[in-house]
């Protein structure tokens, strides 16, 4: 029957490929939306939405996760799978799907696809890649394939915007014709099985569904389906099943050969392909780059120009932030009366979210890095690279992708572990991958290296301290995920498989739009949870104010014509304020990390996020400086200056082996609440975010504990 949506219809259309194929990057094309586009696998780990129009018709767009298969086995496949079969719950089935074909790789893409086409839905393809399929000397015929195919087939090449006005055209087009017929034939005794179990299945029927249940030899589909109440039980499945094996069908490869048998007649006539294959650029990378020895080396090459660009590119840009926020705090100074407003304004927000927000450029460095590895291909080669360590840890090359994205922010890294098949592994990979760096912490190895291990050194020392103390937290999450895959989560893994894209030029647009997220999210949190953090700081180091003598400290102070009187009356003030007083009840815990209790408040301070050490450090160490000197703002000199107890001419607070102690705590230490929400979401049980942070403190207190009493000692 011909359908007819009505003027107010609005159209569902969803995204359907395998992963590297473009899915995201023709999505933001399509609806203007600026969503992240990585070229490895697990990028897509939830369904993300859009809007465009044509001729007045409005659709609505979904990017679902890329999939090879429509046979669930991880829970970014399951979501696919449920949107196409219309049993997710909270998003209506579509009424049209976008397939997603990777033009040089047609053949594997074309599975997917023809598995989609017996949901019922009408379908459209959009053809990508067809530049690297004609570099590859592969020549597809278009209007053939389509014909062979029997629905329309689309070239599209999203970043230069070509085909996207046919594609919507087609689009609309084809919602008014009846779906595509169902391809793939079946052997006859397993289509009469197929019909038993559409009948058992009433009003959730579909032939995707009914072939995925009798396919499934582990029930993985089924079990889930069940477990959340979206289809009856089916109570023969097994029965039938074993009268197929009985027959002679191999279920384990009968998908396989009837789909690809079917897809290799039909796309024959369509494709011409070089009677030598051409060996191309990727593949002539690929030889040193993937190769066990030079492979590693070019990737510990990478991060180490990684982090020393971190350090040399960002100093002019954070000396003008630096210079911009002291004239800020100056400006307020003389604008506001003195008082608690004045110190709330000046010393409590300016400094406290200033001091953060001076790292902005080696945010903005990271995250634009680590976007031209991913637009370029070459993230799926570290993973690659990595697969035999990983194996040795009992986990995957597929693990290492989300403990890489990790080094951006944790929270992604955690949601990417979807994409991992085996239960075990990605819970395993879930709980170790806060052990790696994250941009909060960049700020916090930023000052104290910059502080205390820059001056008189090197060019490349910074770089190479940064270099260590990321590769601290890359080195303990495989064995940390060695000692739990021996004891809490015993199992044995599931074979690596993972695509190599080809290697592309990185888009600038992509690469500027993923910089641009990263740095909305990081002043998000400045202006948000970091300035309500700081305060909350500043009121618990401004009162009680009072003065045993009469008065309030700020009034004794200001009444003060001696520097060395009002730094001592205002390191008396510090010391009996409420945060000072909970900083001595915690002293005697953290002195054997070389901590005196301004530094054990700041860091149980930044409990909610790590950067919020930063802006503690800057409110407990910043107000009251002596104006008179030079970088009165600059935290890093306060931080040199600052002595045991306050007392003009005692020890040094901060030296190396203190400075490395705090760099290790925070290297290994669990102070996100963000991360420990995702890992409840992700593990399912708030016993496991318990777990995470429990340990991970421990292994920081032990990692502190042992890098102070050593560096003492040397």
């Amino acid at each position: 029957m011909m359908q007819n949506p009505g003027p107010a219809k609005i159209l569902r259309v969803a995204l359907l490929g395998n992963p590297n194929t473009g899915k995201t990057t023709l999505f933001n094309a399509l609806t203007g939306l600026n969503h992240r586009v990585g070229n490895y696998p697990g990028v897509t780990v939830e369904i993300k939405k859009g809007r465009f129009s044509w001729n007045g018709r409005q659709i609505d767009l979904l990017d679902i996760p890329g999939t090879y298969s429509l046979a669930p086995r991880s829970p970014d496949e399951m979501l696919s799978v449920e949107l196409v079969l219309g049993l997710n719950p909270s998003e209506p089935k579509p009424d049209l799907l976008i397939l997603v074909i990777d033009a040089s790789n047609l053949e594997r893409n074309l599975f997917l696809a023809t598995q989609a086409l017996e949901s019922g839905i009408p379908a459209v393809m959009a053809l990508t890649m067809v530049d690297v399929a004609k570099k590859n000397g592969i020549q597809i015929d278009q209007k053939k394939l389509a014909e062979s195919l029997g629905l329309p087939v689309v070239e599209v090449m999203a970043l230069k915007r070509e085909g996207l006005e046919e594609l919507k055209k087609t689009l609309v087009a084809q919602f008014q014709k009846a779906p595509c017929a169902n391809g793939v034939n079946f052997p006859a005794l397993f289509e009469k099985k197929e019909t038993e179990v559409l009948s058992l299945l009433g009003t959730k029927a579909s032939r995707l569904l009914a072939r995925r249940l009798l396919l499934e030899t582990d029930g993985y589909l089924a079990k889930a389906l069940a477990l959340k109440k979206e289809i009856p039980e089916i109570a023969g499945l097994a029965q039938f099943q074993e009268e197929l094996r009985a027959s002679g069908l191999n279920l384990h490869t009968l998908e396989a050969r009837t789909r690809y048998g079917w897809i290799k007649e039909k796309t024959a006539p369509a494709i011409t392909r070089p009677e030598i294959p051409v060996t191309t650029w990727t593949d002539k990378m690929d030889r040193y780059l993937t190769h066990r020895g030079w492979g590693l080396a070019f990737f510990l090459l990478i991060m180490f120009c990684l982090f020393q660009a971190i350090f040399t590119l960002s100093k002019p840009l954070i000396k003008w932030i630096n210079e911009g926020k002291g004239a800020v705090g100056e400006f307020l100074s003389n604008l506001l009366p003195q008082g608690m407003l004045a110190s709330l304004v000046v010393d409590g927000l300016v400094e406290g979210v200033g001091s953060v927000v001076v790292f902005l450029p080696q945010i903005l460095i990271l995250f634009g890095f680590l976007a031209i590895l991913e637009d370029c291909g070459y993230m799926a080669r570290a993973a690659f690279l990595m697969d035999r360590v990983m194996v040795f840890c009992g986990l995957t090359g597929k693990s290492f992708i989300p403990l890489l994205s990790s080094a951006a922010c944790a929270v992604p890294g955690i949601l990417s572990t979807r994409v991992i098949e085996d239960k075990r592994d990605r819970l395993t990979t879930i709980l170790v991958a806060p052990l790696v760096s994250c941009s909060a912490r960049l700020q916090v190895y930023s000052l104290l290296i910059q502080a205390f291990l820059s001056e008189g050194r090197p060019f490349w020392f910074p770089g190479f301290v940064l270099f260590c103390l990321y590769g601290l937290g890359m080195v303990l999450a495989p064995l940390t995920a060695w000692l739990l895959k021996k004891s809490l989560l015993k199992g044995k893994g599931m074979p690596f498989l993972m695509e190599l894209p080809s290697y592309k030029r990185p888009s600038g647009q992509v690469v500027a739009m993923r910089v641009w997220d990263g740095a909305w999210s990081f002043m998000r949190r400045a202006g948000t949870l970091i300035a309500a953090t700081m305060v909350l700081v500043w009121a618990v180091l401004y009162f009680p104010h009072q003065y045993p003598g009469g008065g309030t400290y700020p009034e004794r102070i200001a009444t003060e014509k001696e520097n060395q009187t009002k730094n001592a009356l205002l390191s008396e003030w510090k010391s009996q304020s409420y945060l000072g007083r909970a900083g001595h009840l915690i002293e005697p815990l953290v002195k054997p990390l070389g901590w005196d209790w301004r530094i054990g408040v700041a860091t149980l301070a930044s409990f909610p996020a790590r950067e919020v050490v930063i802006g503690t450090l800057g409110i407990i160490f910043g107000i009251g400086q002596d104006e008179n000197e030079a970088g009165q703002n600059d935290l890093e000199k306060a931080l040199r200056n600052a002595r045991w107890n306050d007392k003009p001419g005692g020890k040094p607070l901060f030296d190396i082996p203190t400075a490395l102690s705090l760099m290790v705590f925070f290297a290994l230490c669990s102070q996100c609440v963000s991360t420990l929400v995702v890992i409840k979401q992700e593990a399912g049980h708030w016993g496991w975010a318990l777990f995470t942070f429990v340990y991970m403190t421990v292994l920081a207190y032990a990692g502190a504990f042992a890098t102070y009493q050593i560096g003492v000692l040397l």
